[in-house]
């Protein structure tokens, strides 16, 4: 079995453009959700906006990066733990964040600005604690990863389908009331199946290395959920509050790191196998902890 950091796992090139087009029709789902209202409420709300957006760029890469060094993982894996990091949410927090009897309000509101901001912080910040990382940088440093290249095809499959969703839910919402819950649910199944897809083609790489980074995966999520949790304690924010931004904090966009893996770094095997099983494990912690605090009442 070659090292993981060797290996290369395969997607189809027109697969890759088509699930390009998947992802960008979910952050246009994803938009048909936000109001402009959303971003003016932040200025309601002010302490736990930038509680929640602290935790998910600032606190949440740098506990990233603590773990990596904690787990010693081999770089291709690190690496792949602190793309997933960087992230911005997925569009499953706020369904997740209502059946945790959360702020609901809130959660779509930091989704919004999440994204927003995802597009300019995303590479921005993967490549600092990437090239800062004493095992993975000099790996990064191979690929001569540009972040100006993320950027723009960022831009392209996150920053003008959420402009587009915003504008058509501010000056369509009839249009809106009707395709937005549609969208939501077959762009959200589309992306699943390309995620499916992506480990049934490689089936046997999943297979092989999939031991190595289930531990991985598994303590780094619990610790994205935690995270977003403890600030939001440390923060004095109510319970109602809580719950939001420790859902928001630990559901990561893995689909879009999935994406920039194979677009960017060749499939590079350590990377995709977490980002993967990541897309899927993610799902499974977030609806557990939501049916469980769905049982017990918040406190708004």
């Amino acid at each position: 079995m070659l090292p993981v950091d060797e290996i290369r796992l395969h997607f189809n090139p027109a697969s890759l453009v088509l699930l390009n087009v998947v992802l960008g029709f979910l952050m246009f789902g994803i938009a048909l959700d936000t109001r402009i209202e959303d971003f003016k409420r932040v200025a309601r709300m002010p302490g736990a906006m930038a509680v929640g957006i602290g935790a998910q760029f600032v606190v949440l890469p740098a506990v990233t990066f603590a773990l990596t060094l904690v787990l010693k993982p081999a770089p291709s894996i690190a690496l792949g733990m602190i793309l997933v990091a960087c992230c911005p949410p997925g569009n499953i927090s706020q369904i997740l964040t209502h059946r945790a009897g959360g702020n609901v309000a809130l959660s779509v509101s930091m989704t919004a600005i999440s994204n927003a901001l995802s597009i300019v912080l995303m590479p921005l910040n993967f490549a600092f604690w990437g090239g800062l990382h004493p095992s993975a940088a000099p790996l990064l440093q191979t690929i001569a990863l540009d972040p100006l290249d993320m950027l723009g095809h960022i831009v392209m499959i996150i920053g003008i389908p959420f402009v587009l969703g915003v504008a058509c839910a501010h000056r369509l919402p009839g249009l809106t009331a009707r395709i937005k819950k549609p969208a939501r649910i077959l762009s959200f199944l589309a992306l699943i199946a390309f995620i499916v897809g992506a480990i049934a083609g490689n089936w046997r790489y999943f297979l092989d290395y999939v031991g190595l980074v289930l531990l991985a995966v598994v303590l780094h999520d619990a610790l994205a959920f935690g995270t977003g949790y403890l600030c939001a304690r440390l923060s004095g924010l109510a319970d109602y509050d809580r719950r939001a931004v420790a859902i928001e904090v630990g559901i990561r966009n893995a689909g879009l790191g999935l994406v920039l893996i194979f677009s960017f770094f060749g499939g590079l095997g350590g990377m995709a196998v977490v980002a993967g099983v990541w897309g899927f494990w993610d799902i499974i912690a977030g609806l557990a902890l939501a049916t469980w605090w769905g049982r017990r009442p918040a406190v708004p």
